[in-house]
Formats: structure tokens, sequence, C-alpha cells
């Protein structure tokens, strides 16, 4: 059984964005540009610029406006100043090359001590060829970097634990239903135009006033950060759905 995978952010994006329904919850987000850079800063006073395609958060830059004439941005650990915009694009220009990036919305994230975190969403086929939302996992990020991947150092952590200090229990699992039906949503409308998808990973802000955010969407999620939750039921379920369309031919014990 084949499985589709599509690797542009940017196609998926366009997908989502046909959907009224999903459309109020993605960033808004242009191809990279000197010019689409520095309306969105106008607007937005902060920015990531990432790479249309690429795994493991690898050559995300986060990029502020501190003022009219102070600006800087964050590649991995070490953060650049710059006296004016022309300088910001410039030096922005000479890391990105020739290759495809995007410029997105900055979302200011819910913190949990301090850090940053966003959340994981897994959504599958399951065994009766219907979407289904199988796990959600918090993503906590390392202390000195923008990006909260496992693979650059994050934390992976319970969305309970994380949600904690800003809702009640209660509201916690009302919160996870509906994340769980935003994942379900994603991936049909995805579908749409990707038929031989059968499992996503969605990438998920949330903010200050408790909204999510739809930041990306991978067709080749990693299952595997599952394992992490105290909750093994969750990995296993994942992993047995996984053997179902075939991206794994053993169960896992």
């Amino acid at each position: 059984m084949t499985i589709q995978r599509v690797k542009s952010k940017w196609a998926k994006t366009k997908v989502l964005l046909n959907s009224e329904q999903l459309r109020a919850r993605i960033p808004v987000t242009k191809v990279w540009s000197p010019s689409s850079l520095e309306q969105l800063l106008q607007e937005f006073g902060m920015l990531y610029v990432k790479p249309d395609q690429g795994t493991f958060g690898i050559g995300v830059i986060r990029v502020e406006k501190q003022s009219e004439i102070s600006y800087s941005y964050q590649h991995d650990t070490k953060i650049m100043q710059f006296a004016s915009f022309e300088e910001l694009a410039r030096s922005l220009q000479r890391l990105i090359g020739s290759r495809r990036y995007l410029i997105q919305q900055g979302i200011q994230l819910l913190r949990y001590e301090g850090r940053r975190f966003d959340i994981r969403i897994m959504v599958q086929h399951n065994s009766q060829r219907m979407w289904e939302t199988t796990g959600i996992i918090g993503r906590l990020s390392h202390p000195k970097k923008i990006v909260t991947n496992y693979h650059s150092g994050g934390t992976p952590m319970s969305i309970d634990e994380l949600m904690s200090p800003h809702l009640q229990q209660g509201q916690i699992n009302g919160y996870k239903t509906w994340l769980a039906e935003i994942g379900t949503s994603t991936a049909r409308q995805l579908q749409t135009k990707y038929p031989g998808l059968k499992e996503i990973g969605i990438d998920l802000a949330i903010d200050e006033s408790f909204l999510p955010w739809i930041l990306e969407v991978n067709t080749l999620p990693d299952p595997f950060i599952f394992r992490k939750l105290n909750d093994k039921s969750v990995f296993l379920r994942i992993h047995r759905y996984c053997v179902g369309y075939g991206r794994f031919k053993r169960r896992a014990k």
C-alpha cells in the first residue's frame, strides 16, 4: 500500500486555506521576499521564516521588529541585531540563498515554567479508513532555542501537564476534544487534494488567549515521540494503525 507524502509546506497551506473552518486557524503565510518580510513585520512585529521543505525545525528563523530602527533575528541559538530593515533583509537573504522559504505570522506561544511550548497532533486512518486523532502531545522548547522539536532539544510532555497552570482539568479535557476535531478536519481537508494520505502530524501553537493555530502539517510524522507519554496505550494504538495501513510491518511490543 502506497502512503502519499507531501513535502512542500506551502502546497499544504494553500489546500488548508480553501477551508473556511480552518482558515481562521492558520497564521498569515507568504512565500519569502524582502517586500513581504517588510509588510508582515509592520503588521505583526514578530515572524517565523522557515524552509518550504524541511524537518525537525532545522533552518527556522525568528525575526522581530523592536522599533523603527531596531531589528533582530534568532537562528538556532545565535541572535543577530540590525539598525535598519535593509541590513536585516540582506543578512536573511544571504542565509536563505536560493532556497524556497516561507514567512509566517509569529504566534506568541503559551509558556510552561518560562519556556515556550507547542502541540503535536497525530491523525491517522483507522481500521474503518476513517480519520481519527490518535495522539496529542506537548513539546517544551529548549530554553535557548526557538523551536520545540524533540530532535532540536525540545522536551515531550503531556498536554495536561503543560496546560495545568492555565486551565482546570475539566477545561483541559474539553480543550483536547477541540484539538482532536481540528486534527480530523485538517486531515479531511488535505485529503481533498492528496487522496493517498494515511497519516498526518499537525504542529499547533496555542496563543496567550488559548486560541490554537496550525503552524504546519507533516505527512511523515514521527510516531515514536508518543512513547514519551506515561499512557503507553497511546503509542501502541498509533503503531497498530501504522501497521494497518502499511507503514510498519509488525506490531510494537
